[in-house]
């Protein structure tokens, strides 16, 4: 594949979405209205954009199309995290030329895989008449097949063309029919129709002057938001039958999908997004202070939370809310050294007992680990993850030049961490953030850096009690009960799941605020259930319409230029 010619391709496919997108559709075309439901308001859709796959994504895709055995080595770019989530950061990354040729060494590899001896006969369904001469009938039946899939919609003719001759000529001059398939395959592994989710508009037919997503790009748009892969052929299938521009058949290709065994991967990347578990990656602790906190346990750290919200939201069919109140989790021989309970091989379901201060996902070692620093605990760093992550609130930026002394080199006189960030609040610049995030993170005191249960710290009595909002309680238990009945905990879980679904957030305005409250609105009358809310979100007509992006401004910059969430910044 030609580096030169595959960055002239993203180029104008990266402007191709900012064009042509105008006011969408008002009427109702997604769920349709039911006795005692609110319906949807007036909308203008999202912004047409052009995302780069994420690893998972690229790596799910092609376990979907060559089975889960081959998969490549490439690393894909950091995504800028925005507006709280990576997925909305994938419409502003790029790829650099290196990065470019460390993902056609993936796909060559991935190709030579596909054609090799062992996997031929099962994955390519024809056998050429002469293997060692070019087959354009084989070829062609074969590229064509595998490129829906990868590309997310059919070939045009001179698509296929320009691939089958790339396949014939490499077969000529290499005396190798697989050879030349190997070739054609991984130019289209590295195109950027593969590589990039592209939203195409088209004139919506029932509204004159209006525009909404094309049957594929929605497909692929429902596909990665449910599954976090490509459409699956039957999906392909119903965008081709024009069934996913109706109402009914929308539904029953959302429904159908609900029901698929690939939701999981689904809502695991949605929450592994969410709550910000890139950081793992980075994560570090000290072992002489944590000797017990292991490479294992990093791993199975994120590994629980994501058993457990799959277990409650998916196999359970559980309220959201109670995901920070539950008590039924699983544990991994390294998490239950941590926890102090007996070590069984594997993962196996846990049920806390009912007297243990550990209750819901705060008190998981994830959360704790996450949000504190490499030798100790950080109630600010734990009570602005809460209000970030979970509320969707900002914490404003410290001030410059601020003395993190009292914090940092305490006095010894101060015993505990309460003691210390009361003696650095009385400095009147860092008491406005203090206040909002402190009284939270408190209430986790009684969990050390990594998540371990203390009773004391420097031989004082830990005070664990705090408040969220008015909400007072004592403990982390208290603490898991006051967010579980905040109101801008399920708000904060529907602005994220709307903005991940479209990649973009969500358009300042009275029409947002209007599409917000509807969502939230149909999840508080579906009892919180999440697999309802991805379905409401799904059937939309907000999930499908577009709208047009500022005058003269692409779809990345347009991206670029969105407010932000806050950015990590030194907090004690």
């Amino acid at each position: 594949m030609d580096l030169k010619l595959a960055f002239r391709l993203i180029i104008p496919l990266t402007l191709f979405a900012a064009c042509g997108a105008v006011t969408a559709a008002t009427d109702t075309q997604g769920a349709a209205a039911q006795p005692g439901k609110v319906t949807e308001p007036q909308n203008d859709g999202s912004i047409p954009r052009v995302r780069l796959v994420s690893q998972e994504q690229y790596f799910d895709t092609l376990s979907y199309v060559f089975g889960p055995d081959i998969l490549p080595t490439a690393h894909f770019p950091p995504f800028a995290r925005t507006d709280g989530l990576l997925e909305i950061g994938a419409s502003t990354v790029g790829m650099t030329s290196g990065q470019m040729q460390q993902f056609q060494r993936a796909a060559s590899s991935v190709a030579q895989a596909v054609v090799s001896p062992e996997r031929r006969n099962f994955l390519i369904p024809c056998t050429p008449h002469h293997a060692d001469a070019a087959d354009g009938a084989c070829a062609s039946r074969f590229l064509g097949s595998v490129g829906r899939l990868l590309w997310r919609r059919p070939l045009s003719k001179d698509e296929l063309t320009d691939v089958v001759n790339s396949a014939n000529q490499t077969a000529d001059h290499l005396k190798d029919f697989y050879a030349g398939l190997s070739v054609a395959l991984e130019g289209m592994l590295i195109s950027p129709n593969t590589m990039y989710v592209i939203d195409r508009t088209e004139p919506d037919p029932k509204h004159a002057g209006r525009r909404r997503l094309d049957s594929y790009s929605l497909a692929s748009r429902l596909s990665f938001f449910l599954w976090n892969s490509g459409p699956d052929d039957e999906l392909l299938k119903q965008a081709e039958h024009g069934d996913l521009q109706s109402s009914q058949g929308r539904a029953r290709a959302v429904d159908r999908m609900l029901r698929s065994s690939r939701l999981e991967a689904g809502v695991r990347a949605f929450f592994d997004d969410m709550f910000g578990f890139d950081d793992f990656a980075v994560l570090a602790k000290d072992p002489m202070i944590y000797p017990k906190f292991i490479s294992a346990a990093v791993l199975d750290a994120r590994e629980q939370t994501l058993r457990t919200i799959v277990d409650h939201v998916l196999v359970r069919n559980g309220d959201y809310r109670d995901l920070f109140t539950t008590r039924h989790t699983f544990l991994s021989p390294a998490l239950a050294v941590l926890y102090g309970v007996p070590v069984s091989s594997g993962w196996t379901p846990y049920d806390v007992p009912a007297d243990s201060p550990r209750v819901g996902l705060l008190t998981q070692v994830s959360f704790l680990a996450l949000h504190a620093h490499p030798g100790r605990s950080s109630p600010t760093l734990r009570g602005k993850a809460l209000r970030e992550l979970l509320l969707c609130q900002r914490v404003p930026h410290p001030p410059p030049n601020v003395d993190f002394s009292k914090v940092e080199n305490p006095d010894p006189t101060l015993h505990t961490m309460r003691e210390r960030l009361t003696a650095h609040r009385s400095n009147p610049v860092c008491a406005g953030c203090h206040r909002i995030v402190d009284p939270i993170g408190l209430g986790l005191e009684n969990f050390d850096g990594v998540g371990e249960f203390r009773n004391t710290e420097g031989g004082e009595t830990i005070d664990a009690s705090g408040t969220l909002d008015g909400r007072s309680f004592k403990d982390a238990v208290g603490l898991g009960q006051a967010l579980h009945d905040d109101p801008a905990l399920p708000a904060c879980l529907v602005s994220r799941m709307y903005s991940y679904g479209v990649g973009g957030a969500p358009a300042n305005g009275d029409q947002t605020q209007a599409l917000l409250k509807y969502f939230d609105a149909r999840f508080s009358d579906d009892g919180y259930r999440v697999p309802d809310l991805m379905r409401t979100i799904a059937l939309s007509e907000a999930f499908s319409e577009v709208t047009e992006p500022p005058a003269a401004v692409s779809t990345k910059t347009a991206a670029a230029d969105s407010p932000t969430a806050a950015q990590p910044h030194p907090v004690h």
